[in-house]
């Protein structure tokens, strides 16, 4: 198990019920950027990720 997997299960367990749009997920990654500049480029390449996950289907 990768450290960040007890970060993720704490979001499933805490959260997993919710209902969330990608806009406000967007501006979650945004206002968490804000605070951590250090993690500005993980941040984009996991929304660049998940704005491009079903490419793959397409072909």
């Amino acid at each position: 198990m990768y450290f960040t997997d007890k970060g993720i299960e704490e979001l499933a367990e805490r959260r997993g019920e919710e209902t969330v749009t990608l806009g406000w997920l967007a501006e979650q990654l945004r206002d968490f950027v804000d605070l951590n500049p250090e993690f500005e480029i993980p941040i984009e390449r996991f929304a660049t990720y998940v704005a491009r996950s079903d490419e793959d289907e397409d072909e």
